[in-house]
């Protein structure tokens, strides 16, 4: 029996890595909005580019939406269904940024954990680039903009961003959109004017 105890100390550590392979990034967020801002109604899902419309990328990026805007209070409608109180605006947009040469260290340590209704969790992670090239970096911005159907006039607007290494679990638009969607609609309507930052 002492011989299994000894093992511990090793399967521990080897377990909390594992656990935080896909960690996301911080969400920055900031919101504006006026002091009577609506907090329930029938909201229709549009994007900021119409040429989007009817997209697998819209789609993705609506439905995260659609499902915080429900959990908000808000009840959202079919793309171009009639008769919505309001218009959830919806822009994504990724840019790949290249690090400097030179500019960071070819080995990282991250800590990431997770807390929900099935228990909770922290890990340590530590990751090795052999060519000591560091990897492009995947900027992910979220924006949405509800205003009335009627007459257009905005009555909240909220900006997200990640950011998360290229090929990372956290760099594909699904997951970004569902961690920026989330971010940016908690504690709606939130402070107007303040930036925060989720994690």
């Amino acid at each position: 029996m002492r011989g299994s105890t000894r093992i511990w100390p090793v399967v521990l550590p080897l377990a909390l890595l594992a656990g935080c392979a896909t960690a996301l990034a911080p969400v920055d967020v900031t919101r504006f909005h006026d002091e009577q801002v609506a907090r329930q109604g029938s909201v229709r899902l549009v994007p900021g580019d119409p040429a989007l419309a009817g997209s697998l990328e819209f789609r993705t990026t609506a439905n995260a939406v659609a499902a915080a805007l429900t959990r908000t209070g808000f009840s959202p409608v079919a793309e171009g269904a009639a008769g919505a109180q309001y218009e959830a605006v919806i822009d994504l947009a990724r840019d790949t940024i290249q690090p400097a040469p030179g500019g960071r260290s070819p080995v990282s340590v991250g800590v990431g954990g997770s807390t929900g209704s099935y228990g909770s969790g922290l890990g340590v992670g530590i990751g090795i680039n052999l060519s000591g090239k560091p990897k492009p970096v995947v900027a992910t911005r979220l924006r949405v903009q509800l205003r009335n159907a009627a007459d257009k006039k905005a009555i909240w607007e909220g900006r997200a961003e990640t950011q998360a290494k290229e090929g990372s679990p956290a760099a594909q638009p699904g997951l970004a959109a569902g961690k920026l969607a989330d971010a940016l609609f908690q504690g709606f309507p939130g402070q107007s004017g303040a930036t925060i930052t989720v994690k």
